[in-house]
């Protein structure tokens, strides 16, 4: 039986960014360094693939640093953590890691910078995302009010004799991101913003790439995690395009109901998701399909971070 004729365009560039590939190398290289177990407290990066490999080679997953036992190094993940986590693993003596990725970081300098500036800061982020957690927990309790859509941004409450700053989570959507800006700025004209985009440069380069394919293609699959914010966005941003897409993590996820009118698929991979499960899903198309294919590049990343000095001493 003949199988019917698939064109997929992938998108370029997908998958990794450069903070996840770090997190996951301290974790790999800690294992090596320290032996096994190494403690990691929340998901290293939100992929259960990723998750699953780890903890194959020793590390094991964690929520407080109640549940490590003394002794024992402990890797905190890519999206940051309050100021008291670290605080709490100093106090009691433990061997610690941090893998935040340095442009969380980074955006965690800004919230301290606008704090010794007496402004009080707006977050446009979401809700209860470890990254949202750990960039509130870099002030004191109430120094920084969360927005997360425009209607947040039209109706927040705000200290009145205070000037305002704004940040942002770096897995956002850019466009939905603008709206919000543009509607605090619309209410406080003299809110202050970041000199540079707090979106991360894989955010925005994965949300571009998608533009680039998604009104060619009749469906979109991206490969990703629900819980991670950066993989969601992407099948959001497809759908603003008039795309029908849709979120998997393995390839027997997919729902081909979804796709039997299509001509032509899109595929792209949250920062999170391993290029291993990309060609997962390829392989599930190619046993169904007879598949073309075409990569479309918007850009190159070439963007390194280092590891932690206490793992290449």
């Amino acid at each position: 039986m003949d199988r019917p004729a698939l064109r997929i365009l992938i998108a370029s560039p997908r998958g990794f960014c450069a903070g996840v590939d770090r997190a996951i190398q301290i974790v790999r290289v800690a294992l090596e360094k320290y032996g096994a177990p190494v403690y990691v407290r929340h998901e290293i990066v939100h992929n259960r693939f990723v998750v699953e490999e780890l903890e194959a080679a020793g590390a094991i997953f964690v929520e407080e640093l109640s549940e490590v036992p003394p002794n024992a190094p402990v890797v905190f993940s890519a999206h940051g953590v309050p100021k008291s986590v670290p605080a709490d693993a100093a106090a009691r003596k433990m061997l610690y890691l941090d893998a935040t990725c340095p442009l969380v970081s980074k955006v965690h300098r800004k919230a301290e910078r606008h704090e010794e500036a007496g402004r009080h800061l707006i977050l446009i982020g979401h809700a209860g995302h470890p990254e949202v957690v750990g960039t509130m927990g870099q002030l004191p309790e109430g120094r920084i009010t969360l927005v997360e859509d425009v209607e947040d941004a039209r109706t927040v409450q705000v200290p009145g004799d205070e000037p305002l700053a704004y940040i942002t989570q770096t897995t956002l959507s850019v466009d939905d991101t603008a709206e919000i800006v543009d509607a605090l700025k619309a209410r406080f004209p003299d809110i202050v913003a970041p000199r540079k985009e707090d979106i991360c440069y894989a955010t925005t380069n994965r949300q571009e790439a998608v533009k680039a394919i998604a009104q060619r293609c009749d469906a979109m699959v991206v490969v990703g995690a629900p819980n991670s914010s950066n993989s969601m966005r992407l099948v959001e941003v497809a759908a603003k395009e008039g795309c029908n897409a849709f979120l998997v993590q393995r390839g027997k996820d997919i729902d081909w109901s979804r796709l039997e009118r299509a001509g032509t698929v899109g595929i792209t991979a949250g920062a999170s998701a391993p290029e291993i499960l990309v060609q997962e899903v390829l392989k599930a198309f190619r046993e169904r399909y007879d598949v073309s294919i075409e990569e479309v590049r918007t850009t190159d990343e070439n963007i390194q971070f280092k590891l932690p000095a206490a793992l290449t001493a």
